[in-house]
């Protein structure tokens, strides 16, 4: 887990003639030959460093000393973080104002620890008037002028790389005595999900009192927010206190101690805020359409989709045995796979690879993920015992072997996911120990339906060769940092990708509409984590930009089609006061540049890197981001003193990690689609859009419930009512041959009138029995059923899904169609209502063609008229209403009095409805509907009609 932590050190040294940066990392470059000798000594400190640190506290412990080291020659006056988290988009401000206590001159440091996944966009510094202002620019350009400052003795500066996930802004300033200092640094990052929400960490570590210490944290989302947690993780002295402000779509969290609430206790000088102070959080999601969002000229798609069935896994674990997992890594090693082996269903295939300088395989063949199974692998797992070497190589392509072989042999589903889990703490010793040629046998040997994704257990393990691996075979890859939580990290990290949810998933847009689009294409989905898409407005001309998002579930087909106003967002922005109002441009630009970080790693000559450094520099510049290609240039108002920060390469870890996460193991695809061809839809258009007539063979029960069966041979239309009582379940087509049924439950109007309760159709079933497969549509929502779980869809986007024969098809609050075998098929209205109504409630329409296939069998209220029956009409007369003629009808052996009137298709207007003029049959239709209308009660959504 990254944590964001936020430090202010203050650091007596010896005087200097001028106040200067020390540069602990070395200068990004395409060739190593550029390294001057004094650079690369510094590298190979830092590499020795790094090899001495036992562990991540006794580095803290260090950092610890440089804050409290000459307390009483220096006073804080204030310590201020601020973030403003504007739709996932988060831009932080750290703010101190320092004053030199002592009698001499003295260097003073200012800290801040920032996630190797933020950019750095600006530092200004004020020292006794003199005001310092950054700006991004080449860096060379940028060296160049920071060397003509040094040569005057003026002033240095650089970014520190440490071995956390986190990189340190560290200034040291040399001032008189009775100097004031202010500090200021800016800094953005996108907000990831993981596990179902957003994590916002703060690390608060003043070092000692502060008269004015504050944090804000002020988040919006358009879409609201669904909840804030701040747990309680500074102490118990501190439960309680953030305070938190909360509204649909916005919040507010203070947290601002009084100099006696910091206090350690009530007489203490020395400081209790110390810790991660947390903010959890996740938003609304009106549907699994995805929310997207329009501003400045540019947009974001997120697509974090819930309620689908997780996809079958087919996973090796591949485990690192050698020597160096001896003791506590190889015990926490054991301890999570004893969690994650757990994990594994009946649907799961799964298999063990042990590797030192050898590689053992637990079993040749994947295995189900029986409790039986499970406890065997327990077994050989906790019998391991490290020793000797490391051979990568060949573990890796031995478990691409194993996936390989089940493939072929037809024992993976077509709809799984196959996965190699990787966990090693060292570079390779034994066998091919060229990382490049181990990349290109992973390569080479992997399949485009096989992923793999790599865990690095502490410093000595080559992480960047991990994580261009990962990368390249469409995984990702996280450090695991050896300390006391290994286990727990393990286990984290596998349960964000021990459960996908979708696969190929695309996320396109209307031709013309958008330009310089990031990532669009991605393998796979997890459960709780979110897709993020980003690009340009073409065209400034256009109100509303649509998206279309196709991907593969367990046993479904989906499309499902969102919108967003083009200047909607723009115009709340504007009276939100603590908003990020420039958050699509930024995020845009953040999520393209890292994507081109992460593509020039794996680009494979010198030619492709240049042309990609050239575009994240040109960004970078652009967008005042601090990136491998560029440093921030301190200057003050006369540019007559400067300062130079920038983010050096730390080669054990890679100057890539931030947004890797997102690439789904892909390289950034940039493509822009029109609707594709494969994803057609699977019923007509909305009537109000059609180009031509609507079908008129079709037969209607709609409102109250009205029936409308339409004869085709004797070109007229027979109307009837259904007088039931709520709760009810009326059989509408029942066809046990073809396995089709469909139902129809009532639900009552919220009152009587004239002493009669309306009722209408609140929810309508189609089952296909030979699938296992049901829709249910409420006026609510619509739930897909397909024997091992249920699928949740909105009437709130436009939406295709296909579950083997079944298409469903949903068009924005208008309709939904169900085709059963591409020959039975039957239309759901929705109708809305004013909430306010007193009497009326939300209702469904069923509209179904007469040319469905049924069989010979076929029964229901309207499967029994498949076979039209003989119908005569006669002796005409007026009736007691003159606008109704009435007269006799005989069908089926039967001589009914009918009525002439009308009743309303609503499928081209749902308000006023169109006329079909029919004949009336009184009694809810006996004599023309065979039996009694109680007879075609059925008890379930699903059941079928059983005749009596």
């Amino acid at each position: 887990m990254k944590h964001l932590a936020i430090f202010i050190g203050l650091l007596l040294v010896p005087k200097l003639d001028c106040f200067e940066f020390v540069i602990d990392g070395d200068w990004e470059s395409d060739s190593p030959a550029t390294h001057s000798t004094e650079d690369m000594s510094v590298h190979q400190y830092m590499k020795f460093r790094r090899s001495v640190l036992p562990s991540e506290e006794e580095e803290e412990a260090e950092e610890d000393l440089e804050a409290i080291v000459g307390a009483a020659a220096v006073t804080v006056h204030s310590y201020k973080v601020e973030s403003r988290i504007t739709s996932r988009f988060a831009h932080t401000t750290v703010k101190s104002s320092v004053v030199n206590s002592a009698l001499q001159d003295q260097s003073i440091a200012f800290n801040v620890q920032i996630p190797k996944r933020a950019f750095i966009s600006n530092f200004t510094m004020n020292v006794n008037g003199i005001t310092f202002v950054g700006s991004v620019k080449e860096k060379s350009v940028a060296r160049n002028l920071y060397a003509q400052a040094r040569a005057r003795g003026k002033a240095a500066g650089i970014v520190r790389s440490n071995s956390l996930d986190m990189e340190t802004f560290k200034t040291e300033v040399h001032v008189p005595a009775g100097s004031k200092i202010e500090f200021e640094l800016h800094y953005q990052e996108m907000m990831q999900r993981k596990l179902g929400m957003y994590e916002h960490f703060l690390h608060l570590q003043p070092g000692r009192l502060v008269p004015q210490l504050q944090v804000d944290v002020y988040i919006y989302e358009p879409k609201g927010i669904s909840f804030i947690e701040v747990p309680n993780t500074l102490g118990e002295q501190f439960t309680e206190m953030p305070k938190i402000t909360k509204t649909k779509d916005k919040v507010h969290v203070v947290f601002k101690p009084t100099l006696q609430q910091q206090r350690k206790c009530w007489n203490c000088t020395t400081s209790a805020v110390e810790g991660v102070f947390t903010i959890k959080y996740d938003v609304q999601r009106d549907s699994n359409a995805g929310e997207l969002q329009v501003s400045d000229g540019h947009f974001v798609q997120f697509f974090a989709p819930s309620k689908l069935e997780p996809l079958p896994k087919n996973i090796v674990f591949v485990i690192d045995v050698s020597g160096s997992m001896w003791g506590l890594k190889m015990k926490q090693t054991v301890e999570a796979m004893q969690t994650i082996l757990d994990d594994l269903t009946l649907d799961d295939y799964f298999s063990i690879v042990d590797f030192n300088h050898n590689v053992r395989c637990w079993t040749e063949d994947l295995v189900s993920g029986s409790s039986i199974q499970v406890d065997e692998a327990k077994k050989y797992i906790e019998s391991i015992k490290p020793n000797g070497g490391t051979n990568i190589n060949e573990a890796i392509l031995r478990a691409i072997h194993m996936l390989t072989k089940a493939s072929n042999h037809g024992l993976i589903a077509p709809r799984s996911v196959s996965m190699i889990l990787l966990v090693s703490d060292g570079d390779p010793t034994v066998g091919e120990i060229k990382l490049s040629a181990i990349q290109k046998n992973v390569k080479r040997y992997m399949r485009e339906e096989f992923s793999l994704f790599s865990l690095g257990i502490g410093f000595d393990v080559d992480y960047d060769f991990l994580e261009r691996i990962a990368m390249e075979n469409r995984g990702t890859a996280q450090r695991v940092y050896a300390n006391q939580d290994a286990s727990q990290q393990l286990q984290n990290f596998y349960s964000q990708v021990s459960s996908p949810l979708l696969r190929k998933i695309s996320i396109q847009f209307p031709e013309d509409t958008v330009t310089d689009i990031t990532q669009n294409q991605f393998d796979k989905f997890f459960s709780g984590s979110e897709l993020v898409v980003a690009g340009k407005i073409q065209q400034t001309s256009i109100t509303t930009l649509q998206s279309l998002t196709t991907a593969s579930s367990a046993r479904m087909d989906l499309s499902l089609q969102t919108e967003a106003d083009c200047h909607k967002l723009d115009s709340q922005l504007i009276h939100q006061s603590h908003s990020f109002a420039g958050f699509a441009r930024q995020m845009w630009a953040y999520i393209t540049i890292n994507q081109l970080l992460a593509e020039r790693s794996l680009a494979t000559t010198a030619v492709k890197k240049r042309k990609i450094t050239q575009r994240i520099l040109s960004l970078s510049v652009e967008h005042q981001f601090v990136t491998p290609f560029t440093a921030l240039l301190v200057e003050s108002e006369g540019g007559l003193e400067r300062v130079l920060a920038e983010s050096p390469k730390d080669r054990k870890q890679g100057c890539c990690l931030a947004g890797t996460a997102s690439l789904g193991g892909r390289q950034p695809v940039q493509v822009v689609h029109g609707v594709p061809p494969w994803v057609t839809k699977t019923t007509e258009p909305p009537p109000s859009e059609l180009g031509g007539p609507l079908p008129d063979h079709i037969t209607i029960v709609d409102n109250d419930p009205h029936f409308i069966v339409h004869l085709p041979k004797s070109k007229m239309d027979i109307c009837f009512n259904i007088d039931s009582e709520p709760g009810h379940i009326l059989n509408l087509v029942s066809d046990p041959e073809s396995g089709v049924t469909i139902n129809g439950q009532l639900t009552g109007a919220k009152q009587m009138v004239d002493k009669k309760l309306s009722t209408y159709f609140g929810t309508i079933s189609v089952s296909y029995k030979p699938e296992g497969i049901r829709v249910d549509a409420t006026t609510e929502n619509i739930v897909l059923y397909d024997g091992k779980g249920s699928h949740n869809l909105s009437w709130a986007v436009t939406a295709d899904a296909t579950l083997s024969r079944v298409k469903v098809s949903i068009e924005k609050d208008s309709h939904m169609t169900v085709t059963v075998n591409e020959n039975i098929s039957v239309m759901v209205l929705l109708h809305r209502v004013w909430k306010k109504n007193p009497v009326g409630v939300d209702f469904l329409g069923v509209y179904i063609p007469n040319n469905n296939k049924y069989s010979a069998n076929v029964h229901g209220l309207i499967g029994q008229f498949s076979v039209e029956p003989e119908v005569k009409v006669y002796n005409f007369h007026d009736g007691a209403d003159p606008m109704k003629t009435e007269a006799t009808m005989e069908v089926k052996g039967n001589k009914l009095a009918v009525t002439r009137g009308w009743q309303k298709d609503y499928r081209k207007d749902k308000k006023r409805g169109s006329d079909v003029f029919c004949w009336f049959i009184h009694n809810s239709g006996k004599g023309f509907i065979e039996g009694h209308y109680k007879n075609y009660i059925v008890p379930q959504l699903d059941s079928f009609f059983e005749q009596q």
